[in-house]
Order: structure tokens, then C-alpha cells, then sequence
């Protein structure tokens, strides 16, 4: 049996990653210019400058390349905040996901993949859950009072993504707003318990 050489070795899966490379941009630019509504797999194909059955034996169609395009895109890659106080923390995660969310392009990528989103949870929601699940986790060992996780999507991220899709963008500052809201929802400022009643 014939051994191949290293760049012979080598060629398959660089060529691999290269396609995708190119499919996945020429996507994101003609979602950023047409909208979601009109990009097809030959549209891609051509834009991309490959077969249009290279694209459905990898992805099978246009959503199957949108779903994997936009976890690529969408999910930021950076450590989890860690300053021993979960307020400050969950700011600073939010404030991150802002960011980048914000960045040319990702925006509309953010709109697409909520257009084909459909009963289960993208993987872009189940990341951000096991983000907060970390987070609120990290604090409760350090035995702070905290929101649920589930506090958390809600009164956090849920905001913040409905303004970055039916909105007309986002300032980082609101991560802020929204730690203080979710904080005084959860432990309201003057709320004290009812006075045990005395006996006669």
C-alpha cells in the first residue's frame, strides 16, 4: 500500500476547511446585503465560487449551512468573567456578547438564525445557558444569594437578543442595566420579612 506524503496527507482537509471557509462568508455577506429571504444554496455556490453540490453534500441545504454558520459566528470565543462578585460578572458577560454581537455582520447573522430557529434550543441559547449555569454556580459555592439560571436568560440575555433582532441596536451600557434590574428583582431593595405576630 502506497504511504502518502505529508502535503498529499495534508491536501484533503485544508482544501476541506477552505471551502467552508469561503461558503460560510459568501453566506454571511449576501445574508448582510439580501436578507435571509433570498439567499439560496446557489446563490452561495456562486458568490463562494464552488459547485452548488459541494454545499449540499456537506450542509444538505441553506439552513443546514445557516444553523452551523451562525454557531460559528455567533458564539464568541473568551474566557467567562471572574471577579468573586456575580452582579459585576454577569455585566461583563453580557457587555461581551454585546460587543460582538454588534460587529459588522453578526447582527444579521443573529436575525437569520432567529428566523430559522424552531421549537428546540439553538445551540447559540444552549451555550449562553451553560455560560450562566457557570457563573451562578461559581457563586453559589462561594455561598452568595443568586438568581436562577433561569432568571438569568430571562431578565438578561432575552432583552438584550430582542433588541439586537427588533431593534435598532444595542449600547454595551444596557449589560449593566440589566444586572441591576435582574438583582433588585430578585432581592428587592427594602424588602423585609413580615413581623412574627405576638402573642396576647
Amino acid at each position: 500500500m502506497n504511504t502518502p506524503t505529508t502535503s498529499q496527507a495534508k491536501r484533503p482537509g485544508g482544501r476541506s476547511a477552505q471551502v467552508q471557509s469561503v461558503v460560510r462568508k459568501a453566506l454571511e455577506e449576501l445574508i448582510a446585503q439580501e436578507g435571509r429571504d433570498k439567499v439560496t444554496v446557489p446563490a452561495v455556490a456562486e458568490r463562494a465560487g464552488v459547485s452548488a453540490s459541494s454545499i449540499y453534500r456537506r450542509w444538505g441545504d441553506v439552513n443546514g449551512l445557516l444553523g452551523e454558520t451562525a454557531t460559528e459566528r455567533l458564539d464568541p470565543n473568551r474566557p467567562l468573567p471572574e471577579t468573586g462578585n456575580l452582579k459585576a460578572e454577569l455585566a461583563a458577560w453580557a457587555r461581551g456578547l454585546i460587543t460582538h454581537l454588534n460587529k459588522p455582520g453578526n447582527t444579521s447573522m443573529l436575525k437569520a438564525a432567529a428566523a430559522l430557529a424552531g421549537s428546540e434550543e439553538t445551540n447559540c441559547l444552549k451555550n449562553r445557558r451553560a455560560e450562566a449555569t457557570v457563573l451562578v454556580n461559581r457563586a453559589q459555592a462561594r455561598g452568595d444569594a443568586t438568581p436562577s439560571v433561569q432568571q438569568v436568560l430571562d431578565h438578561m440575555m432575552a432583552p438584550l437578543i430582542y433588541r439586537l433582532i427588533f431593534g435598532a441596536g444595542v449600547e454595551p451600557a444596557l449589560a449593566d442595566q440589566l444586572a441591576d434590574e435582574l438583582f433588585v428583582l430578585v432581592h428587592p431593595v427594602g424588602k423585609t420579612e413580615k413581623p412574627t405576630p405576638r402573642s396576647s
